[in-house]
């Protein structure tokens, strides 16, 4: 039998406390998870290139610990945590305090965490990484196409012009790409311009997407010329069928190894 003392990994009170003081006095979030005990669990369970994941994350103590150990034992460790929105009561120190729900409290306590435990150890955690990215769970990209004869009309024949719903940003687009053809959704990104349009260069070429509309010649050719692995169009970025197959046929001259699709 293993016995852990409230002195080595903490406790609830303790916990809240803790928590407390990480959000300038502020009690934002109820019964949290000690950050010492979860650290342990860690130190027993996991090797310093762990994936570490955590379903419900609460105000992310799981992060917390992760980004704390790795910076006493210099380890690699990943965290992926999850949580539902759920609403803060309105009547909370964490509502007044502007935070709608239980992931934006999270949130803000990695960033707080990440910067107290580089703060406070500044010869140690030099090549501490403390970020993160965020991402929500939501429907599909593409609008629903499947109607019966006697839905159709000349309204809804106009309104599905584009198959990309009209809410969506080239960041979702991006990342709904990634998802489609399996690549980790952790990999760095950089956006920029060619030529006044806008292209996402995922991963050093890994794949390079351009959704803007009325692409130009120039900028295919910019795209093809960094040989990406993959490179990602939107489909009415194109005025006809014959701007598409230039496309193809640009990529055929400066790099006929990427994988070229439209969504």
């Amino acid at each position: 039998m293993t016995i852990w003392k409230y002195s080595e990994v903490g406790h609830s009170q303790d916990a809240s406390q803790k928590l407390k003081n990480l959000f300038d006095d502020k009690a934002v979030f109820d019964y949290s998870k000690p950050v010492g005990l979860i650290k342990r669990c860690f130190e027993l369970y996991s090797s310093k290139d762990s994936i570490i994941v955590d379903f419900f994350s609460g105000s992310a103590t799981t992060a917390h610990a992760v980004m704390l150990l790795n910076s006493e034992d210099k380890g690699n460790r990943r965290f992926i945590i999850v949580q539902l929105p759920e609403s803060c009561d309105e009547k909370s120190e964490a509502a007044k305090s502007g935070y709608s729900n239980i992931c934006e409290i999270g949130k803000e306590r990695i960033r707080r965490a990440g910067d107290k435990i580089k703060a406070e150890n500044p010869l140690t955690t030099k090549g501490l990484d403390i970020g993160f990215r965020v991402l929500k769970v939501d429907s599909s990209n593409v609008n629903d196409v499947f109607y019966g004869a006697s839905e159709v009309s000349q309204d809804l024949i106009k309104s599905t012009e584009s198959n990309i719903k009209d809410d969506r940003t080239d960041l979702d687009l991006l990342f709904g790409c990634l998802l489609d053809w399996g690549l980790p959704l952790s990999l760095p990104y950089k956006s920029e311009e060619i030529d006044g349009v806008a292209i996402h260069d995922y991963n050093g070429g890994d794949l390079i997407a351009c959704f803007a509309k009325d692409v130009p010649e120039t900028v295919v050719k910019a795209i093809a010329k960094r040989k990406p692995i993959r490179a990602v169009f939107r489909d009415s970025s194109f005025k006809d069928d014959a701007s598409k197959i230039n496309v193809t046929e640009l990529f055929k001259r400066y790099y006929p190894d990427a994988r070229v699709k439209t969504i």
